[in-house]
């Protein structure tokens, strides 16, 4: 596995800032083992351990051969705002933010994200997948050829216990649910570290390089590859 690092120059957007949840509280709203709780993507206290994991701070993600991670930077700020996760030729994003205590936030998002894509001359379809409710989405892009296409992309989402987490499936990933599936599999051990102190909801989580990427790794860590630019990504607030 791999590290690279894009850039991008949008923000988020922030609104009101949500109150602190004492720590027992939180752990009570992520007991449920019928759910996501049970099948991940999972919170920070419903793992044992953080060994194994690449650490990006808010974000644990665990390895996997041939897996690359892009860690994309946004210009303005020079903060990481997103990872993708590059595996078989299709691609996820992942961008993590804080969430309301009491309700989620994907219903909301799902349809914001459909009105950016209308907007931009695109289409969307709602389709249940293995995450429940997904977006597919299709923009408008030039092909190889100079004829006008699609760019297709899949939103799946996950509320959490304050915090939500959206992935972009990219490539073939997007449209071909068996290409998906090492993808889907590596999103499911996704662990967010939402944090106790209280935040906007809709504020992204901040993400960070590993703690030794810069160090000289040995032999089968992961290493540090040169700055590139990353995907385009589809503002939610």
């Amino acid at each position: 596995m791999v590290f690279g690092l894009g850039r991008k120059a949008k923000k988020e957007q922030a609104a009101e800032p949500d109150a602190p949840v004492p720590a027992e509280e939180a752990a009570e709203e992520s007991t449920d083992t019928t759910g996501r709780s049970a099948t991940g993507p999972f919170d920070v206290s419903e793992i044992t351990s953080r060994d194994g994991y690449v650490d990006l701070g808010a974000l644990l993600i665990a390895p996997s051969e041939g897996l690359q991670l892009r860690l994309e930077v946004e210009e303005a700020t020079q903060r990481v705002v997103a990872v993708t996760m590059d595996l078989n030729g299709s691609s996820l994003q992942l961008q993590a933010f804080a969430a309301p205590k009491s309700e989620g936030l994907w219903d909301e998002i799902r349809e914001q994200i459909g009105q950016s894509v209308g907007s931009q001359g695109g289409q969307v379809e709602e389709v249940q997948g293995q995450f429940g409710t997904e977006l597919v989405a299709k923009l408008p892009a030039g092909a190889p050829d100079g004829s006008q296409g699609y760019r297709v992309a899949r939103f799946v989402g996950i509320d959490g216990p304050r915090w939500f987490l959206r992935g972009v499936l990219g490539g073939a990933a997007a449209t071909d649910r068996d290409a998906a599936v090492p993808l889907e599999a590596l999103f499911r051990k996704v662990v967010v570290i939402r944090g106790d102190s209280p935040m906007p909801p809709r504020d992204l989580l901040q993400l960070r390089l590993p703690k030794d990427a810069t160090a000289t790794p040995p032999p089968g860590a992961p290493a540090l590859q040169e700055p590139e630019r990353g995907p385009e990504i589809t503002q939610i607030g």
